[in-house]
């Protein structure tokens, strides 16, 4: 994975863009069918052949290791090796072809190699639209709202952060105290706090925000605003599509299939079992993707005439879907006409007449994730034996690890912590992640063969299990690779944890030149910084009780960014449960907003999680030493 960390810095999000692009099921891999489809979609002015001779000549010179697939790092090595051929300049019309893309010129929006820079307009009307829509009730919002989709002013109203912390807690409720958000006379390090505060609440909520800083939103990039944007947006357009806060999900169950084989599917596939699910039911032919299958808008009608309320149920009011619209013969009208139907419902958001048409693969899905939340038509199944225990949901700390698995850009995204583990390939990036090599000959890549594709699996994870006994010294007693590979949960907690332990540190070794950091280390310097700045608290472990007040955290805080914390917002003396809870509330926006990449939810520092809390001190120790 070399190639990857070798691209500048600035790029790397833009060609995830182009990569996804491409990669139209969403599984981590571009296949040679989907390159084809890529060019031909694109109208490139080529004959058949050529076309041929350009997806076999990428496929050659890209897929390293022979698995007639072109993983993420591959496709990247296309890009550096053959940027000036002509294959390589037939490649990235298509790519920009596919979405309606902007280009962005002039050298203010170019990186230092010169790269063009490029967005979509598809992409900024609809997210624009959604904004607009979503956030049109909030005062705070009042001066920068509503937007016009067909200018810029999307990439003028996210440069203070007030919009993008509005669209977090949208996404995930209370992933923000509204009290740390600046909302008034702001200034230029106002912003700086507010747009802190976004990005690393987004990565805590599981954004990928690496290659974005402050700066960039600042300065509205097109395609970094975009691209965060929409990670943030599908957070939240994903987050019923889940078993366990949607039990209705489970009359999706097929012959011959359990609740684990559903439960591992990922919210695209359960929405695309969905739509099949109501198409079926229409008499309708399946669909297998969101993208060339509903060109013509006719899986949609059938979508909207299945979900529409009946008015069977009390004080439901019947929707009539006119199906008339069906049997036009221009697709633009036909799909005009479906959306007016969609309008309906209260769910025309994302995709205009032409995103149907062309197949927009991104806002097709937000368009069915939106239609899905809204009328799911689903009915929890009775009388059957189902074993309704399974689906507790992740706890806690398993939402942390996954979120912080997904910040890091590990592809493809972990929905499921131990189903999606199972093969070890996250696991392996992580550990590139913490600076532990990765062999990456060593390692199997799906698809995996049919026979014995749980055997390759097993090796990939008795190689994570070995890589991280003998390289990373981590304590693994008793984890063996069948513990990963059978979705142990105990014990894969125990490898992910170290994992993230290790991230944590390493970030602290590299602002103290190398020197070792260990849990005495840091609660010596947090004792000498709160003493430094005058302050009475202090803290012996991470145990401590008295950290379930968080008022040892904010008080350094306040030590690391002085008067940073409004003490009047602060609960002090004889605490109830719920004032402790604002406290940590307030304690952990208040971390992010001065520059802490903190994963900890409140929850953790109330009930004084202590690995949790190890973290949360970690990066305070991190952003104490850095002194910006």
């Amino acid at each position: 994975m070399d190639t990857v960390t070798q691209i500048a810095k600035d790029d790397l999000e833009e060609l995830r863009e182009a990569f996804a692009k491409v990669d139209l099921n969403s599984n981590g891999y571009i296949c040679d069918s989907e390159l084809h489809d890529l060019l031909r979609e694109a109208n490139v002015s080529l004959p058949g052949y050529k076309i041929r001779e350009i997806v076999q000549n990428l496929m050659t010179e890209g897929d390293k290791d022979k698995d007639c697939r072109i993983s993420f790092n591959e496709f990247v090595s296309i890009v550096q090796n053959l940027k000036s051929s002509h294959v390589a300049k037939t490649f990235r019309m298509a790519i920009n072809r596919r979405e309606g893309i902007c280009a962005i010129g002039g050298t203010s929006l170019q990186s230092s190699e010169g790269t063009q820079h490029s967005y979509s307009e598809e992409e900024k009307y609809a997210f624009v639209n959604w904004i607009n829509k979503a956030l049109e009730k909030d005062p705070d919002c009042s001066g920068m709202l509503p937007m016009d989709p067909n200018t810029d002013a999307l990439f003028k109203a996210v440069d203070n952060g007030i919009v993008l912390c509005k669209m977090i807690n949208l996404s995930v409720p209370d992933t923000i105290d509204e009290r740390t958000i600046n909302k008034k006379k702001l200034t230029a390090f106002t912003i700086q706090e507010n747009l802190n505060l976004a990005l690393n609440s987004a990565s805590a909520i599981g954004c990928h925000v690496v290659n974005i800083g402050a700066q960039d939103l600042r300065d509205g990039k097109p395609h970094l605003v975009l691209g965060l944007l929409w990670q943030i947006i599908k957070i939240g357009l994903f987050a019923d599509i889940e078993l366990s806060k949607n039990e209705a999900l489970v009359a999706l169950l097929r012959d011959g299939e359990s609740l684990e084989d559903l439960m591992k599917l990922s919210p695209e596939e359960l929405l695309l079992r969905w739509a099949n699910y109501h198409l079926e039911n229409a008499g309708y032919p399946k669909i297998n993707n969101f993208h060339s299958d509903i060109k013509d808008s006719r899986a949609y009608y059938h979508l909207l005439a299945q979900i529409a309320p009946k008015g069977n149920k009390e004080g439901e009011s019947r929707i009539d879907i006119n199906m008339s619209g069906f049997n036009e013969k221009d697709d633009l009208k036909r799909a005009e006409y479906m959306l007016q139907e969609a309008d309906k419902l209260g769910c025309r958001q994302f995709v205009t007449p032409a995103d149907v048409v062309q197949g927009n693969p991104k806002l097709n899905l937000a368009f069915v994730a939106n239609l899905f939340n809204k009328y799911p038509a689903l009915e929890k199944p009775v009388n059957q034996d189902i074993d309704w225990s399974l689906l507790e949901g992740e706890t806690r700390e398993e939402r942390t690890f996954r979120n912080w698995m997904n910040s890091q850009g590990v592809n493809p995204a972990v929905n499921h912590l131990y189903s999606d583990l199972v093969d070890a390939l996250v696991i392996l990036q992580l550990y590139e992640k913490i600076k532990v090599p990765v062999d990456w000959n060593k390692v199997n890549k799906p698809p995996y063969p049919k026979l014995g594709a749980n055997m390759k699996k097993l090796e990939n994870c008795n190689y994570a299990v070995d890589l991280g006994k003998e390289r990373a010294k981590f304590s693994l007693v008793g984890i063996a690779g069948t513990d990963l590979n059978d979705g142990n949960s105990t014990l894969t907690l125990a490898l992910v944890w170290q994992l993230m332990r290790r991230y944590t540190l390493n970030v602290l070794e590299e602002l103290g030149d190398g020197q070792k950091v260990n849990d005495d280390i840091i609660i010596n310097w947090i004792n000498r910084t709160l003493k430094d700045a005058g302050k009475s608290s202090t803290v012996h472990s991470f145990k401590d009780k008295n950290l379930s007040s968080s008022l040892p955290i904010l008080d350094l805080i306040d030590a690391i960014q002085p008067n940073s914390i409004n003490y009047e917002l602060v609960k002090t003396g004889d605490l109830s449960d719920e004032d402790k809870q604002e406290n940590a509330k307030y304690t952990v926006s208040m971390a992010r907003k001065i520059g802490a990449r903190v994963y900890a939810l409140p929850e953790d520092l109330v009930e004084v999680k202590s690995k949790m809390v190890m973290t949360v001190f970690a990066c305070l120790m991190g952003r104490g030493m850095k002194r910006v």
